[in-house]
């Protein structure tokens, strides 16, 4: 009898246990998939798939969110998903700040700034001569508020294009100053800015040295214009420093390239079907003994001049092994003003060799000393690169 008393409390208790499991399960489900009973294509289209997971985030996202911003995010995945670091979508923004990078030039005020890992956008250096240099903004100080607007919380490229706008037109930049610990406001005009790429001078009475920091649309310009000083006062033999350099533009590396190396094959590229083009200088450049200088940040179209330089034997390469960058970009545009950088091709150097994800050994490996970190600006003094160099230029002259 208390057995059969037993089973029987078990058994209502276990009916019970199942019908609240049931009532769960199905509050559950009616929780988590609200559609389970609306008709379901499992062949949906990209676009159908898209707008019902908008219709998702739309109905049961708790906070608010930047719809377009979703929008832009699917692009860029879309795009990363092929795993290239060098293929990717650009937001219009994106691409009209990409372009103007390349072109060497843009509308602003002239500051360089970087954000610390507190995230304030700091100022690192100003550009010589331009309108926030005049106005009295000074290295090191911290950009708290630009037209009335404060930016303590902005990313870096936000503050960056905030500060920038049509030339002629003023923007106010409100700094903290961390040396006299007190806030500063300026009224600055925009100008049109000319980004430098090329820095010379002579190391003395026979040797020049040109630094070449990225290879824009207006780098061919400054080079020559480097070059001609530099021959107008004597120089017998060259430096060319590369290092820190991360690319640019191919058209420019190959017009310095044109005027440097001998005649021959500088570079070639292959596309996804094995089609193959060639870049070939003539026979006019300046035949002069050269060095070119390397490290670990010189990539891309660095490493097309450096290989050609080193495969040609037109100079000696010395410093540390590149970055070993080897592909070809392509920017295509999109009708609503965004883009696509896409790698199309890869190169080779005159010799066959890709340096893609391998770099390039210079002829003589020369580390700076240990108290530098790559990027540095070094003393001409404890330059062991550079000296080094000097040093072979000097045995050849």
């Amino acid at each position: 009898m208390e057995k059969k008393e037993f089973w029987k409390g078990f058994g209502s208790a276990l009916a019970l246990v199942v019908v609240v499991a049931l009532v769960w399960r199905t509050s559950l489900i009616q929780q988590w998939i609200p559609w389970q009973y609306l008709p379901f294509d499992m062949e949906m289209s990209k676009a159908a798939k898209t707008n019902l997971i908008e219709d998702f985030l739309d109905r049961y996202y708790v906070d608010e969110y930047d719809g377009d911003m979703v929008k832009e995010s699917i692009y860029g995945g879309m795009v990363a998903g092929v795993g290239d670091r060098y293929t990717y979508y650009m937001t219009a923004d994106n691409l009209e700040q990409y372009l103007q990078n390349n072109n060497g030039h843009f509308q602003g005020i002239g500051v360089k700034v970087y954000q610390t890992e507190d995230g304030e956008v700091t100022v690192y250096s100003l550009m010589d001569g331009y309108p926030a240099q005049r106005s009295g903004i000074l290295e090191g100080d911290i950009i708290k508020g630009v037209d009335g607007v404060d930016v303590s919380s902005f990313a870096l490229n936000e503050v960056a294009e905030k500060m920038r706008g049509p030339i002629g037109t003023s923007v106010e930049v409100k700094v903290f100053r961390p040396s006299d610990g007190k806030t500063h406001t300026f009224q600055i005009k925009r100008e049109d800015v000319v980004m430098k790429s090329v820095n010379s001078k002579m190391l003395d009475d026979e040797k020049g040295y040109i630094q070449i920091t990225g290879f824009k649309e207006n780098t061919y310009d400054q080079f020559m214009e480097a070059l001609k000083d530099l021959q107008s006062h004597g120089m017998k033999g060259l430096v060319v420093d590369l290092r820190n350099n991360p690319g640019g533009l191919v058209r420019a590396v190959y017009r310095i390239g044109d005027e440097l190396l001998p005649e021959g094959l500088m570079v070639y590229t292959e596309d996804k079907e094995g089609k193959r083009e060639e870049l070939v200088c003539d026979d006019k450049y300046l035949d002069i003994p050269m060095v070119v200088l390397v490290n670990e940040n010189s990539a891309s179209a660095s490493e097309i001049f450096a290989g050609a330089a080193k495969d040609t034997g037109a100079a000696t390469l010395v410093g540390a092994k590149t970055f070993g960058k080897g592909l070809v970009q392509r920017l295509f545009t999109l009708p609503d003003g965004s883009g696509l950088n896409i790698t199309i091709q890869k190169y080779f150097t005159p010799k066959g060799t890709s340096i893609h994800g391998t770099g390039i050994t210079p002829d003589i490996v020369v580390e700076l000393p240990k108290e530098y970190v790559v990027g540095d600006e070094v003393p001409v003094a404890d330059d062991t690169q550079l000296n080094e160099g000097i040093r072979i230029l000097n045995e050849k002259i």
